[in-house]
């Protein structure tokens, strides 16, 4: 009898994207994806909201005499109220009905109006004609089938990991427009682990859907941290972005008030101007023309030199540098250019930061990383005191990563980073910057050059230019490279010439006989 093969049954979040995809037809996914996520986000304040309300009903310990409907009862446990007519039981219950979706914006509606911190985040869009209320109601039994575990789990867990996957599949549908409002995961993964944010204030002035946050939380709580050990700071221009933080944040209970929203932007409006922050994380849009540079040519920001009003590069720079902390860290994605421009007066402004020693590590990253641009990406890690007594002192060098070698293509335009990658590049930093760190120079990946032989390179901080070729290509034989190079094209030449020749003679035969 022949075996039977074993299929592994797919992760409960891509079943629930494949089911959900099918259900989106005609609408784009940059609209559906507010449709979809926003039926997660009632899914679980819901789930949380009844979690709550049994307790009360129950009326043990604490909670002996409470009333279930007393609002304070669930602002007091930090759960959100939702009104009767809002609970997922009585969508569902009205899931076939043909105004389901007048139903479910009267929810979003319901609930925004009990709770004051959600006012203006709940997207009510589900009563358009171009939203088939039939679909609608097959995605609400489809969400409404999130139900693994304790409700605790159910919401905290289990949810806010379907938000998150559906947050970068939309990303991947949407092409450029997606990567607007979310920087892929790999790539946040590895900038928080790099930083380490354990504790303090963490800020990130262009903040998409909250992303940066959501991992840092993840990280403190996995390294047997508190989760309230770390505060968020945020701004985002986009407002329908602002509202997607907002609700990514709030389904794992994490504290949003911080997270402000204008559409002038950090620059010309800055949020948090007094801010001064243990960590930055950030993934800024990359050379930005139009920000608004001709307004602030004497801004305080702008210690270390006047950004081109062409490019915002250097401008956030420094804006991130502005609201460190004297121990700050700041972590950012930057494109790759701006290690090597010097128009503008970019690269002045970039040995200011290398002579200060701002700058304690470049990464240059693989392409194909980010969803709405091409354009090859970089981190840059800086810090406020690289002699502190917490790290060793870096303060007369730069390590240098380049790790464009690794990640693994998912499909054909885009490429993540493996957790073994992630591993291999925070280990690298870590080694080099702990005092206890067993560091060592690597040909092709690492190297830690001292801040004058960056001088000597004239401040270009590619990190190819220090880390040099990999050991087995140290011994590269350029005569025989450059001998088998001739070989190959002379051999080229003479097929192309018999080519041409047999093309010449069937012509000259159509010739003859025409």
């Amino acid at each position: 009898m022949a075996k039977q093969k074993v299929v592994a049954e797919e992760p409960l979040e891509k079943q629930l994207w494949k089911a959900a995809d099918k259900l989106r037809k005609n609408i784009d996914a940059a609209e559906y994806k507010h449709v979809a996520l926003g039926l997660i986000f009632l899914k679980y304040i819901s789930d949380a909201f009844e979690d709550h309300y049994q307790k009360l009903e129950a009326g043990e310990g604490e909670y002996a005499g409470a009333d279930p409907e007393d609002r304070d009862e669930y602002k007091a446990e930090n759960v959100f109220f939702v009104p009767s007519d809002a609970r997922w039981s009585k969508l569902l219950a009205n899931a076939k009905q043909p105004n389901i979706g007048t139903l479910v914006d009267e929810a979003m509606d319901a609930i925004e109006n009990e709770n004051p911190s959600l006012k203006g985040v709940l997207p009510k869009v589900y009563a358009r004609q171009n939203l088939d209320p039939t679909s609608l109601g097959e995605l609400i039994d489809l969400v409404g089938n999130i139900a693994l575990g304790t409700a605790k789990a159910r919401s905290a867990d289990v949810l806010g990991h379907v938000f998150e996957y559906f947050l970068g599949e939309f990303a991947l549908a949407e092409g450029k427009k997606g990567g607007q409002f979310y920087t892929p995961r790999s790539v946040v993964e590895l900038l928080v682990e790099m930083l380490e944010p354990y504790q303090g204030r963490v800020f990130d002035p262009c903040c998409g859907s909250g992303g940066m946050f959501v991992q840092s939380e993840k990280f403190v709580l996995e390294h047997s941290g508190k989760i309230n050990d770390i505060s968020i700071y945020g701004q985002e221009s986009n407002q329908t972005t602002w509202r997607l933080a907002k609700m990514n944040l709030a389904i794992r209970g994490i504290d949003s008030s911080q997270v402000k929203w204008n559409n002038e932007g950090s620059f010309l409006n800055d949020a948090h101007k007094d801010l001064k922050a243990d960590y930055i994380i950030a993934n800024p849009p990359f050379n930005v023309s139009d920000w608004g540079g001709e307004l602030l040519r004497k801004d305080g920001r702008w210690q270390y030199g006047t950004p081109p009003t062409g490019n915002a590069n250097f401008g956030w720079l420094q804006h991130f540098i502005y609201h460190l902390a004297p121990n700050g860290q700041a972590g950012v994605v930057l494109a790759k250019g701006a290690l090597t421009s010097k128009s503008g007066g970019e690269g002045d402004i970039r040995r200011e930061l290398v002579e200060n020693g701002l700058i304690d590590c470049i990464v240059n990253l693989p392409a194909k990383l980010f969803l709405n641009t091409q354009i090859p990406a970089a981190l840059w890690f800086m810090s406020r005191n690289r002699t502190n007594g917490k790290f060793r002192d870096r303060s007369k060098e730069i390590l240098f990563i380049d790790a464009r070698n690794l990640g693994y293509l998912i499909n054909r335009r885009t490429k993540e980073l493996s957790a073994d990658d992630i591993k291999q590049v925070a280990d690298t930093y870590h080694n080099w910057r702990n005092p206890n760190g067993n560091y060592q120079d690597m040909p092709g990946f690492c190297a830690a050059a001292p801040i004058s032989r960056v001088a000597e390179l004239d401040y270009v901080l590619t990190p190819g230019r220090y880390v040099g070729l990999p050991d087995e290509e140290d011994d590269f034989d350029f005569d025989e490279r450059f001998a088998a190079l001739r070989a190959k094209l002379e051999t080229q030449i003479q097929e192309e010439t018999q080519l041409n020749e047999i093309i010449a003679a069937n012509l000259s035969k159509v010739r003859i006989n025409g």
